[in-house]
C-alpha cells in the first residue's frame, strides 16, 4: 500500500530477507533442480530450449512441425511463446495434440527424453487447471505458466498440482518489466525471483547478460544464485543485499532467453554453469537452412564449450 502514498514521489523495493521460518510455509519449487535432471536423464551439462517462432499465426500442424524439427535436431525442450494462448488460428487443445505427437516422435528418433513448454496460462484458474490436466493426460512432461499475468495464487495452485502429478513447471515472467524496469520506482527482479522460488517454479525466466534484454551481469548472476542455491551469503557489489538461507527448498533452473545465438554460447556457458536453460528462439530457427540444422548448431556447440571446458 505504502507505493500509493502520495507523500512519496516514488519508492523502490531493492531486496528484502525471508526468515526460514516463514519460507518453510512454502512448498517451493515442484520438483527441483535435481529431480529434473533425474526424470530427464541428462547430467553434466546446460540444457537448451527454443521458443517457437513465429510466435503468432502458425497453424496447430505447421507449429508441432516445427516443434518436431527441433527436438529431432537436439534440443531438450522447445517452448510456447507467452503470447500463444487459444487463438482462432490456433486453439490450445489442437496445439497440445499436435505438440505431443512431435514430442513422442523426437524422442523415439533420438532416444533422449524431449519437452515443450505447454502454455497452461487462462483467463480463469479452471481453465488453467483444464489445459494442465490435459496435458499430463497426453503425457507431456512440462507446462508453462505467465506468474505475473496470472498470478501468485494461481501459481501456487499450479505448483501444488504439478507435484503431485509428475509435471514440471516452466516460469514466464511476461510483464516483469513493468514493475522492476524503472530503477526510482517499483522492485527489483530479485525480489520477484524469490517470491517466485515460494510460490513455485521450476524453471523461470532470468535474462542472459549478453543477449537483447537488459541485465547487468554481476547483478544477473545475484539473482541467478538466489534461485538456485540453499545459501547465499550478503554481497552488496552482486545486489544481494541480505544473507538468505532457503533452508531445504529445492532450487530453481534459470532459463537465459532472448536474442541469443550460437556464437554466444562460450560466454553463456561460462556465465550460467551447468544448471540452467540456454533458450534461442530466432537463434535456432533463423539458421539458413532450417529448424533442424539450427537446432544441431547449437547442440554441437554447447557439447564442444562443455567439452573443453573439461578438458
Amino acid at each position: 500500500n505504502v507505493f500509493g502514498f502520495k507523500a512519496l514521489r516514488a519508492l523502490r523495493l531493492e531486496d528484502l530477507r525471508i526468515p526460514p521460518a516463514y519460507s518453510k510455509t512454502f512448498i517451493g519449487p515442484p520438483h527441483g533442480i535435481q529431480v529434473e535432471r533425474d526424470k530427464l536423464n541428462k547430467y553434466g551439462r546446460p540444457l537448451l530450449g527454443c521458443t517457437i517462432k513465429p510466435k503468432l499465426g502458425l497453424s496447430a500442424k505447421n507449429y508441432g512441425r516445427a516443434v518436431y524439427e527441433c527436438l529431432r535436431g537436439g534440443l531438450d525442450f522447445t517452448k510456447d511463446d507467452e503470447n500463444v494462448n487459444s487463438q482462432p488460428f490456433m486453439r490450445w487443445r489442437d496445439r497440445f495434440l499436435f505438440v505431443a505427437e512431435a514430442l513422442f516422435k523426437a524422442q523415439a528418433e533420438t532416444g533422449e527424453i524431449k519437452g515443450h513448454y505447454l502454455n497452461a496460462t487462462a483467463g480463469t484458474c479452471e481453465e488453467m487447471m483444464k489445459r494442465a490436466v490435459f496435458a499430463r493426460e497426453l503425457g507431456a512432461p512440462i507446462v508453462m505458466h505467465d506468474y505475473l499475468t496470472g498470478g501468485f495464487t494461481a501459481n501456487t495452485s499450479l505448483a501444488y498440482y504439478c507435484r503431485d502429478n509428475g509435471l514440471l513447471l516452466h516460469i514466464h515472467r511476461a510483464m516483469h518489466a513493468v514493475i522492476d524496469r524503472q530503477r526510482n520506482h517499483g522492485m527489483h527482479f530479485r525480489v520477484l525471483a524469490k517470491a517466485l522460488r515460494m510460490s513455485g517454479g521450476d524453471h523461470v525466466h532470468a535474462g542472459t547478460v549478453v543477449g537483447k534484454l537488459e541485465g547487468e551481469r554481476e547483478v544477473t548472476l545475484g539473482f541467478v544464485d538466489l534461485l538456485r542455491d540453499d545459501y547465499i551469503e550478503k554481497d552488496r557489489a552482486r545486489g544481494v543485499y541480505f544473507t538468505q538461507d532457503w533452508v531445504s527448498m529445492p532450487g530453481v533452473i534459470p532459463v537465459a532467453s532472448g536474442g541469443i545465438h550460437v556464437w554466444h554460447m562460450p560466454a553463456l556457458t561460462e556465465i550460467f554453469g551447468d544448471d540452467a536453460v540456454l533458450q534461442f528462439g530466432g537463434g535456432t530457427l533463423g539458421h539458413p537452412w532450417g529448424n533442424a540444422p539450427g537446432a544441431v548448431a547449437n547442440r554441437v556447440a554447447l557439447e564442444a564449450c562443455v567439452q573443453a571446458r573439461n578438458e
